[in-house]
């Protein structure tokens, strides 16, 4: 069940062509990832932008003519995607630009970007005979997973570090999922999702070589291209660990400059903690990405070894993009920065992207006319402790008036 728009996958590394029927996670070739190819005039010549226009559903599947499966859930009501650009005309003018705005991914069902990649990838394993959908996760993947498969009625089994936020691992759990908590990093868990997933002839939702995943996390550069009236900005910034919400991203705006639908790329730019910089780091060297040995609060892009690394390189690369390198400080000032001067609760890892755009701003990366958008793929819900170390304890009040305002001061 190929949709005709489907030419097959290509290979980023050899640039063999694989056909869509049956599907592959990786190039049989050489093992790398892999890209849907669309036949976009036959796209161009059944949809418009009218069509978008008319159509009364806001999640993600209002862009099915650009996603390789055939259908929609019969039921979608749960509402993955159509979330919000927010616009913050003050902070633009203290940083000297035209536009900022943040696209609130917190508001999806599971409180993260990756339920965008879990909606498409539920349904493609329906449409490929499959009960059981398998992920390795440091959390949101696996939360993502959880949530929705219990709104679809399928199975799930995540493997995720025994290490993970408490709130991620209680999320799954309560979703109904099979919890497996492995007593060492992501690197280790993704390879045994992964191989138990081809030992069982499960889904293997693992991000970075399914391919699919990509596709989904897309739909949020397409919405954000919509709700700006199909005007691209000049910059996106966002958070970067195993590299495939970044090369996501880069393949929406493909997409759209494919379709004719805006007139360019916007520069992508890729925001890592220090301690897990692995793609950055490339890119500073000039060279190929080096596996490191991630240790960052920022948990969701802890990430020794991107796999989806090189798509990512591509994409910041091709769009000319720059890359961004935040210490762990730096992240949970911005995260605070953000909540206070927004009322956008972000994770460590979500944070991570506005940190980006404040160092870019005071390194003069920006053009008085700039328009400027930052992800946010997770609420800080997700991780509270890690948002408290930035707080100062405070005492409890006495519960009488006096005590109150010597409390509040003078105000």
């Amino acid at each position: 069940m190929i949709p005709k728009a489907i030419t097959g996958l290509q290979c980023h590394q050899c640039n063999w062509m694989v056909p869509a029927d049956p599907f592959h996670y990786t190039c049989p070739k050489c093992g790398k990832n892999l890209d849907f190819i669309y036949d976009y005039e036959l796209i161009g010549s059944s949809w418009s932008k009218l069509d978008l226009e008319q159509d009364p559903d806001r999640s993600s599947w209002r862009y099915l003519p650009l996603l390789p499966v055939k259908n929609a859930p019969e039921d979608t009501s749960i509402v993955v995607g159509g979330t919000p650009l927010v616009n913050l005309p003050k902070i633009a003018k203290a940083h000297g630009i035209a536009i900022l705005q943040i696209k609130d991914d917190t508001r999806n069902p599971s409180g993260s970007l990756k339920d965008r990649a879990t909606e498409l990838c539920i349904q493609h394993a329906r449409e490929q005979g499959k009960k059981t959908i398998v992920a390795a996760s440091t959390g949101n993947a696996g939360s993502s997973l959880a949530a929705l498969s219990a709104y679809h009625g399928v199975q799930s089994i995540i493997f995720a570090p025994a290490s993970a936020p408490p709130a991620k691992l209680t999320q799954i759990r309560q979703h109904g999922a099979k919890l497996v908590p492995v007593d060492a990093n992501y690197d280790t868990a993704f390879d045994l999702a992964f191989d138990w997933a081809k030992k069982h002839d499960h889904y293997s939702r693992n991000t970075g070589v399914n391919p699919i995943l990509a596709e989904g996390k897309k739909t949020v550069a397409l919405e954000i291209a919509e709700q700006r009236n199909w005007q691209a900005p000049d910059h996106v910034f966002i958070p970067v660990g195993d590299g495939c919400i970044i090369s996501g991203v880069f393949k929406g705006f493909f997409d759209l400059v494919a379709l004719g639908w805006i007139d360019h790329l916007p520069r992508l730019h890729a925001v890592q903690a220090d301690g897990s910089a692995a793609i950055v780091d490339s890119l500073i060297r000039g060279g190929e990405i080096s596996p490191v040995k991630a240790n960052t609060v920022a948990d969701s892009i802890s990430v020794d070894q991107p796999r989806d690394g090189d798509k990512a390189r591509r994409a910041i690369l091709e769009s000319g993009g720059l890359g961004f390198r935040i210490s762990d400080q730096q992240i949970l000032a911005a995260q605070q920065n953000l909540s206070a001067s927004t009322g956008i609760f972000a994770e460590p890892a979500a944070a991570t992207a506005y940190a980006g755009f404040l160092q870019a701003s005071s390194q003069g990366i920006f053009q008085a006319g700039d328009q400027v958008v930052v992800l946010i793929t997770g609420t800080g819900l997700k991780d509270i402790p890690n948002a408290q170390k930035n707080l100062v304890d405070i005492e409890p009040v006495t519960a009488d008036m006096l005590s109150v305002e010597h409390y509040l001061g003078s105000d």
